[in-house]
Order: structure tokens, then sequence, then C-alpha cells
């Protein structure tokens, strides 16, 4: 049975390469929903695209909500039962979809599955707690009833398959967080109520990563970017699950380092250097303050 039509692809794009997103867009089954959400005003963009493709529709959220409040946004616009959050960086394999169509169906119950990446040697896309972070303890023994998915307590948030009906809200998504730890804090917090996480080793994806997912022009604004938010994130996070004290006492030296690198840089008069550094001792900072996520793309210097 053919169960692609209670599925919508929701893709996320801020000043996203066209070409890469092109790429994208046509490794998606032409049965399913797509729904773009684009952080901005761009409404040539949007004519455009729903031009192009009959089962496209884009929604303008007329600013930068970053990672989590774009897709916050987009999902509150789902009408299907199930989404599937894909980053417009992601290659999916040829059988993807005659493969995520065997869980569109009441048989498995869960609420997020992941997918694994063609080339899984560089980087993990999914893992355990305890091999993250060894002060939490969640993890209990689990088994799946499907031969293709394994139990796992954090899958990487590029591409995952969520089921809407296991959630109260389709605001999902800490929006505290703008970029990075965000699908992390999502599957501690649906792991610490008995929810289910899988890894499917048949739903393939190829990820670009950070040198695919955006237009090569603004490339230093994004290094900026997600230099503070790392910082920033990293510090968040762990403030959030273990307290202020244990925050600081992890971040320190990253601060201390960065501080360092950008008064090296300063005279050294690396400006490219100079300005990542910045960037990541103003996230640092921002956050041991209790500030929020506030920088933005162009918010610091140029």
């Amino acid at each position: 049975m053919n169960n692609i039509h209670n599925l919508t692809v929701v893709i996320l794009t801020y000043k996203t390469n066209e070409e890469i997103l092109t790429d994208c867009l046509n490794t998606i089954d032409p049965q399913a929903n797509i729904l773009i959400v684009e952080n901005s005003k761009n409404a040539v963009f949007k004519e455009r695209l729903e031009n192009k493709y009959s089962n496209l529709n884009i929604i303008l959220s007329g600013k930068n909500l970053g990672y989590t409040g774009g897709n916050n946004l987009g999902l509150s616009k789902v009408k299907t039962k199930y989404a599937l959050i894909l980053n417009p960086d992601v290659i999916l394999a040829k059988n993807f979809f005659d493969e995520i169509n065997k869980y569109l169906d009441q048989k498995i119950n869960f609420h997020i599955i992941g997918t694994k990446y063609i080339d899984d040697l560089t980087w993990k896309s999914s893992g355990s707690f305890d091999e993250f972070d060894k002060r939490i303890q969640l993890r209990k023994e689990e088994k799946s009833y499907h031969d293709s998915l394994e139990v796992v307590d954090w899958i990487s948030g590029n591409s995952m398959l969520v089921n809407l009906d296991n959630f109260e809200t389709k605001k999902i998504f800490d929006e505290n967080f703008f970029l990075f730890f965000d699908e992390l804090d999502l599957c501690r917090r649906i792991k610490s109520t008995e929810g289910t996480i899988y890894s499917s080793k048949n739903l393939l994806i190829k990820h670009l990563g950070k040198k695919g997912s955006t237009d090569k022009k603004y490339n230093l604004e994004f290094e900026m970017l997600r230099n503070w938010h790392w910082m920033w994130s990293t510090f968040y996070y762990q403030k959030k699950y273990y307290g202020h004290l244990y925050a600081v006492y992890k971040n320190y030296g990253k601060l201390f380092r960065s501080m360092f690198n950008l008064f090296l840089y300063t005279i050294l008069f690396n400006s490219q250097k100079r300005k990542i550094y910045y960037a990541r001792t103003s996230g640092a900072i921002n956050a041991m303050l209790g500030k929020k996520s506030w920088y933005r793309v162009g918010s610091l210097f140029q």
C-alpha cells in the first residue's frame, strides 16, 4: 500500500544555493507533499519554485527563525500524520521512498526515525547518549521489532521522519536553540518520556554539509554564525541539563582559547580568522551571561 500521500517533506532554507536545493528536490517522490520554509521575505524565490514544482508550497517566515523556529513553523502547517524534516543539502537514495513507505502505517509506533549516510565513515548519523555524554543514563535495554530499524538515543537532524501523532504539540523543538544541539535536545526529551527513536539502515542519504547548504558568497558570514552558535548552544545545552556552574566548568577553556586566538589573529592582521574567533568569544560570553541566542548573519561586523 502506498502511503506517501500521508507524508510532508519540510525543508528549511535561508540564502540557500538553488542548484543544491534543486538537486535535493529532484530526489523527492512527486507524490509527497513538499513544504519549504524560507527564512526571509524572498517572494521571487517563492514564486519561482512554486511554479516549477506542482507539489511544493513555500512559507516566507519574514525573518531568520533558525533551525528550530523555522522547522516549528513548517510543522505547524503540516496536515499529514508524518513529516520528513530535510536539510536542503541532502540527496536521497533512489529507493528512499520505497523504504520510507514501509514505516508509514500503524504497525510501527515511533516518535522519530533517523537515516544513515551512504558513506557512514566520517560522521555518525545516530548513537547512544552514554557515548556522547557519560553523565546521561537514560538508555535502557530495548530492541526493534522491524529488521531495518535500530533503537538509538539520538539521530542527526539533517533528515528525520517524525510521527506527529506522538507529540502533544507540533512545536517540537526548543526555540532557545537557533543552531546546533537542537536535535540532541529533542531526542533527550523524547527518551525521558520513554518515547521511541529509531535509526533506519535502509533510509540512505548523502549529506553535503556546510559546504553545500549556502551560497558561497556568504561563506564568511555563515562561518561566523556557526561559530557563535556552536559556543552559545554548547553552553546552553549543558546549563539546561546540568546547571550553570557545570556549564562554566566545561566551557571556560574554550572561551580562553577563543580569546587567545582573537588576540593572535588581530596582531597578525588576519581579518577572517579574527572575525571567526570574535564570533566564538562573543557566543561563549553571551551564553555565560544568560543572554538569549541573538546573533544572526550580519549582526556583528563584516
